[in-house]
């Protein structure tokens, strides 16, 4: 039997990106960068992330009525991703992002969320359905926390499992980790939800614990960066599940590209250490590209850098 729809929502932006060899100081201004235009959104990234590696993908979001929207919802389109879901807010423009980019991958970016918070009561009614008949429902933080936290309960109500991303960084309800199975957050956005600095593998475990302890079902995997990922199930052993090795472009959608990827692993039934495993190649591949949504790798592109990476290995 085939796998159910993997239903990303969250937000769809328009990301302006500008590489510069150093990221400015406040009050500073540097100049020579090169400067690219792309389509982003953490939910959207998320959600191209997980079609472009093969998986069946609705996408629940709201643009704006003007050319940023319109543009967004074709390249959906053609990732073959259901845009049914996709509001069209006639009041508010698109979401854009503003990314600068410096010459070792690092980033800052700062959000005008537009349509992206514009949910409303009616929202969680008319979705209400498209949740409960997913095979995994996969969240993060750029659209109003109430209907996060809202949907997910649905979900897991409906016994469908909930894939967290909890960016950007917030604290979160209890009641909200209660109907999590897997939790997904970076060194920065696991201090903010249970306040331990993550610096080692050692308190990496203790924040994967504590986040258990607060009601996560299932899971937390907090990435590492170029470290990898730290996974701890519930009742399980906590192991490191190390990254390749590359040359860093640009980070932007990494974290997107780890999330999307791990939930069409899990909606696969693909045991979790494996998922990561994976989840950790295509965030790897997508850092080594400038861009968002243009940085993350299809089936095929996977398929052929784990080839490589295993012949090397072999050689080696």
């Amino acid at each position: 039997m085939s796998a159910k729809n993997i239903v990303v929502i969250g937000s769809a932006n328009i990301d302006m990106v500008i590489k510069t060899l150093t990221l400015p100081r406040p009050g500073e201004t540097v100049t020579g960068g090169e400067f690219l235009l792309a389509a982003g959104g953490k939910g959207a990234n998320q959600a191209v992330a997980a079609a472009r590696l093969g998986g069946t993908v609705t996408f629940v979001a709201k643009v704006g009525t003007d050319s940023f929207g319109d543009q967004a919802i074709a390249n959906y389109k053609k990732e073959g991703i259901d845009t049914s879901q996709i509001v069209l807010e006639k009041d508010h423009a698109t979401g854009v992002a503003l990314i600068l980019v410096d010459q070792n991958g690092e980033n800052l970016i700062s959000v005008a969320s537009g349509a992206n918070s514009q949910w409303n009561d009616a929202d969680l009614t008319r979705i209400h359905s498209v949740v409960e008949q997913a095979g995994i429902v996969v969240f993060q933080l750029e659209i109003p926390l109430y209907v996060v936290t809202a949907l997910a309960g649905i979900a897991a109500d409906a016994g469908v499992p909930v894939l967290l991303d909890p960016a950007p960084a917030a604290e979160l309800p209890e009641e909200l980790l209660r109907n999590v199975s897997y939790l997904k957050p970076n060194e920065h956005e696991a201090e903010t939800l249970c306040g331990i600095k993550v610096v080692n593998e050692s308190t990496a475990v203790q924040a994967a614990q504590r986040l258990l302890d607060l009601g996560v079902r299932k899971a937390v995997i907090i990435t590492l960066g170029a470290k990898g990922a730290l996974v701890l199930e519930r009742n399980r052993v906590p192991q490191l599940v190390n990254a390749p090795t590359i040359q860093t472009a640009d980070t932007t959608a990494a974290g997107d590209a780890f999330t999307g990827a791990l939930a069409w692993q899990l909606n696969q039934n693909v045991e979790l250490f494996e998922a990561v495993r994976i989840a950790n190649c295509v965030a790897a591949m997508s850092a080594t590209r400038m861009g968002a949504q243009p940085s993350l790798p299809t089936r095929k592109e996977l398929d052929n850098f784990m080839i490589t990476r295993l012949q090397a290995a072999s050689v080696s």
